[in-house]
């Protein structure tokens, strides 16, 4: 992964953990650059940014407070993004409801428009971005 891109998903990283960039934003950037897809690992606190030709680069991410609930709830989740698209709570905020909600991780698929949150067992929940990203 050369330089530049590098250096993006770092700010893009950063931008994000200190509520200085929306996600929307943050699609558009990553899609330009040529991003495929990422996967923020909420326990480990890092994000994975892969191109589609394998290459990737792994960012570190700010923790967050919350430790992730036992039980997965696909529509606390849904809520929690829900909160998030209407600028109701900011990043932070979202994770630790997603948290919360039994969430352990996601996978953003540029290339697909959707986000995967998923939980402990595997449980999921599919959201298709909105039409205005």
């Amino acid at each position: 992964m050369d330089m530049q891109i590098k250096n993006l998903v770092q700010d893009c990283t950063a931008a994000s953990d200190e509520e200085r960039i929306a996600f929307p934003a943050v699609v558009g950037m990553l899609m330009q650059a040529g991003v495929e897809r990422y996967h923020a690992d909420l326990l480990r606190a890092e994000k994975t940014y892969y191109l589609p030709d394998g290459e990737s680069e792994i960012v570190k991410a700010a923790r967050i407070g919350t430790i992730p609930a036992p039980q997965f709830s696909a529509s606390e989740v849904e809520a929690a993004i829900r909160a998030s698209q209407s600028q109701t709570v900011g990043y932070n905020e979202f994770c630790n409801r997603i948290a919360a909600a039994g969430c352990v991780g996601y996978f953003v698929s540029l290339a697909g428009r959707r986000a995967v949150y998923y939980g402990r067992s595997g449980d999921c929940h599919v959201e298709h971005f909105p039409p205005a990203i």
